[in-house]
């Protein structure tokens, strides 16, 4: 039994709810219980509400794609710089450490390759699997426009079920097809449409007129990298994202088919997380191009002094 001598009253109390743990750093998820939010403090860090997610799930459907044929050679230098990565499990298993404190955002959806139609694609990994691999968030494509939207969209609504009832966040990928258009008017609607559903996270797609997507988004968005671009194009486009509404982003091949994969995941987090503009960015890049390619000198074996 405890001891109960010297109990004193309770002194300065305060309405409940007005310290730090009653609120969150993130739009619409206020709602959620302890374990959600706990994973998606993981995912979207709270000191800046921002992050900068290392894409590289590529493979499921494209295979070997360029940067990513030996996964953990593109990995190993890469992950301290990622504040999550969004992989496979095949992947993960194989190619990341797992002494790795980097959270993950596991790809659940698959079912085509770049050989068939994009859209043929339904939820493929089991959320105990999920938990098994300690995923921080799960990530699914839908294709909201395309021939199989209906199939992707019905086994996303199974997927954010099953994620509520294990406490994972669910991303969901707004997939865009080979004729639809990435303007404004679709990618608020299928983001929209995956918010309505129950997805914590939206990524998709950076375009004109992007606070009408962020804007009627009532979940955090991550803006999705896309095709490689110029280091610096893609640094515009990182800051345009984040500066009209995006928590971050979530690039691969900007990163990974780089001449320097490591000066940009780095520039890429000055843009993200301190506001860098694109030109101040791209100089931490340019830095660090230049020296990982100097010359490494090697230190001369010291000769052991003669003995007289």
């Amino acid at each position: 039994m405890a001891d109960i001598e010297g109990l004193r009253e309770a002194k300065d109390v305060k309405i409940s709810g007005t310290g730090s743990a009653a609120g969150f750093h993130l739009k619409g998820s206020a709602h959620l219980d302890w374990g959600m939010k706990n994973r998606m403090s993981r995912i979207i860090k709270p000191d800046t509400g921002r992050t900068v997610m290392l894409a590289v799930d590529h493979g499921y459907f494209q295979g070997p794609t360029s940067g990513l044929e030996v996964m953990e050679k593109t990995l190993e230098p890469l992950i301290p710089y990622a504040d999550c990565l969004m992989l496979t499990r095949g992947i993960l298993r194989t190619s990341v450490p797992p002494g790795c404190q980097t959270p993950i955002v596991l790809r659940v959806s698959g079912g085509q390759s770049v050989l068939t139609e994009l859209s043929n694609e339904t939820w493929n990994v089991d959320v105990d699997d999920c938990i098994r691999l300690n995923a921080a968030g799960m990530a699914f494509s839908i294709y909201v426009g395309a021939q199989h939207e209906h199939q992707t969209l019905v086994a996303f609504s199974d997927l954010i079920d099953a994620g509520y009832a294990a406490g994972i966040p669910v991303l969901a990928v707004t997939a865009v097809g080979r004729e639809m258009a990435r303007d404004a008017r679709y990618l608020s609607l299928s983001s929209r449409i995956a918010a309505e559903m129950g997805a914590n996270i939206v990524k998709t797609y950076y375009c004109q007129n992007f606070t009408k997507v962020t804007g009627t988004c009532p979940v955090p968005i991550v803006m999705a990298g896309g095709k490689k671009l110029p280091e610096l194009e893609a640094l515009e486009m990182a800051f345009k994202a984040v500066s009209e509404g995006a928590v971050g982003v979530d690039m691969g091949r900007n990163i990974f088919q780089s001449d320097s994969p490591v000066g940009m995941i780095k520039a890429v987090r000055a843009v993200v997380h301190c506001n860098e503009k694109p030109k101040t960015a791209l100089k931490i890049y340019e830095d660090e191009k230049k020296t990982s390619k100097a010359p490494k000198v090697k230190a001369k074996a010291s000769r052991p002094k003669s003995r007289k």
